[in-house]
């Protein structure tokens, strides 16, 4: 008896299962990453050549190039600073003993910076550090 082989047309992959994979995989990125919306002002600091590097514990005060002000990362005027300033929580510590550090724009007007000294000292916040980048 003689078996003729049957006739087989082209072999085709099916794709589909690796496309429903790849989308399943993609979409489960996109749910699980977490997109941080930074805030933060800009700012162009000035050069120092006998900058140290300090760790900022208290108080971070930002001021760019066009007036914009964030005290901890949230944005006030310089009329509510002494305000948030005051409301600060000192816990067991003295405001002469909270560092006060300010990030001001090199093209920030000195004028400005005098102010935000004044209101500083007037909240009772004596240790003020200018942040420079070295």
């Amino acid at each position: 008896m003689r078996v003729t082989p049957k006739k087989r047309g082209p072999v085709l992959a099916d794709l589909t299962p690796m496309i429903d994979v790849i989308f399943q995989l993609i979409l489960f990125f996109l749910v699980s990453t977490t997109f941080i919306n930074n805030k933060a002002l800009k700012v162009n600091l000035p050069e120092s050549e006998t900058s140290q590097a300090v760790e900022i514990t208290g108080i971070n005060v930002t001021v760019d190039k066009k007036g914009n002000m964030q005290f901890n990362g949230e944005n006030v005027t310089l009329a509510k600073l002494p305000a948030k300033l005051e409301a600060f929580p000192a816990g067991d510590r003295k405001r002469e003993d909270i560092p006060v550090t300010l990030e001001a724009d090199e093209d920030v007007k000195n004028g400005m910076i005098v102010k935000l000294f004044d209101a500083f000292r007037k909240s009772g916040y004596v240790s003020v550090s200018l942040r420079t980048k070295s």
